[in-house]
């Protein structure tokens, strides 16, 4: 199996990278599949970041300005081709979410959550190769 980097088409950076990445750690950790970095792999993984959502879900108590909590959510088109064949296994909107406490450092904060959505994801698309519902 090999997975190629993704495509981004929201204009969030780092988001490419994190889920490119947490896909091949994700497919090594499974083991259901080999993961190949050269072009004689039998399945191709693609995927392009559709969406990506920031929303306030909790305010400071006593200000109804400032967020205190964010629901983060991420939603990618992943497919899965034979790369021999052709064969198209699934092309799928696979979405991931997660928190983000708003401390008084949010990039910092952001940037862990990213993380963790993109650890999330790759889960997901893992779990529909290796479970076969395709």
């Amino acid at each position: 199996m090999q997975v190629n980097p993704f495509q981004n088409q929201t204009l969030e950076p780092r988001l490419t990278e994190s889920v490119t990445s947490a896909i091949r750690k994700q497919v090594q950790r499974d083991g259901t599949y080999r993961l190949e970095t050269a072009g004689d792999a039998d399945i191709l993984i693609t995927g392009i970041i559709t969406g990506y959502k920031r929303a306030a879900i909790s305010y400071q108590p006593g200000d109804i300005l400032t967020v205190r909590d964010y629901r983060l959510t991420m939603i990618a088109k992943v497919t899965a081709r034979e790369r021999g064949a052709g064969k198209l296994l699934f092309e799928r909107d696979v979405s991931a979410q997660s928190l983000l406490r708003a401390a008084t450092d949010i990039p910092s904060a952001e940037r862990q959550a990213i993380s963790m959505i993109a650890d999330d994801l790759a889960r997901k698309t893992v779990s529909l190769l290796a479970d076969g519902d395709w």
